[in-house]
């Protein structure tokens, strides 16, 4: 999957450095993949279109491609530097297409080679966005998502009624995460500033943090807020199929 051929870059190895950092916050990420994938094979079969949303470096769709060889992945993200590996990593396989696009544009979808999908997938990506603007573009892929498809989001989904268990989760995954650090991982800063370091992605680094800043500033509702919004969006049904202690796999299906 991997084209070092134009510019020598080793793209797996950009792909898997990502992978390890985000694992970093998420010691559970491939457990939340798995269960992403099954409700896919159990909703819409082995063989789906996707449209994997907030792509990043392609993480889903590299996972969803390796267990599912006939399904076909449509990318879209806004950032220049996780977009920039993306495409090396998939350069030579045709079941990928990417779309850059801005998700609170209400345009975005004009951009997409299909006007409907099997599944809409997401992970640890739409937390970046204001609940308004949330809830309009899950108004959006109500549109997009065919009837019967699904559309999953793994995020941090934050239940305010529970302070005590939230500061109990927080303390104990921080006092891990730092443990981790002082040992050597790489934390979302210093993997961009590997980043920006590179020949080949330092000038899309540059672009992603004009687009973005430092960190984006979004909300993290409860799941009971994602299902509710998700159903008075169009969704017939929605609810978790998946938890830890802070996160969430919430499955909507049209």
């Amino acid at each position: 999957m991997t084209d070092t051929a134009t510019t020598g870059t080793d793209w797996a190895a950009w792909q898997q450095s990502w992978d390890r950092q985000q694992e970093w916050y998420m010691p559970d990420r491939e457990e939340r993949f798995r269960v992403l994938l099954d409700m896919v094979e159990a909703l819409v079969g082995p063989e789906p279109r996707v449209l994997d949303l907030a792509c990043g470096t392609g993480s889903i769709t590299d996972r969803l491609l390796r267990r599912f060889p006939k399904a076909t992945s449509t990318g879209v993200d806004l950032d220049p530097a996780l977009l920039a590996i993306a495409e090396g990593y998939f350069a030579q396989d045709p079941r990928v297409t990417f779309v850059t696009a801005d998700l609170t544009d209400p345009a975005w979808t004009a951009a997409l080679p299909h006007d409907s999908y099997d599944a809409v997938l997401t992970a640890t990506a739409l937390h970046w966005l204001h609940s308004e603007p949330l809830a309009a573009l899950y108004g959006q892929l109500a549109g997009l998502v065919r009837d019967g498809g699904v559309f999953m989001n793994a995020d941090h989904m934050i239940d305010e009624t529970t302070p005590r268990i939230n500061a109990a989760e927080r303390a104990q995954r921080h006092a891990r995460m730092d443990r981790e650090k002082a040992e050597g991982v790489l934390d979302w800063a210093d993997w961009w500033a590997v980043a920006a370091a590179d020949p080949v992605l330092a000038a899309p680094t540059a672009r992603r943090f004009e687009i973005y800043g430092e960190h984006a500033d979004g909300d993290m509702p409860a799941p009971r807020w994602h299902a509710d919004t998700l159903r008075a969006a169009g969704f017939g049904e929605a609810r978790p199929v998946w938890a830890s202690p802070s996160d969430t796999l919430l499955l909507a299906v049209k």
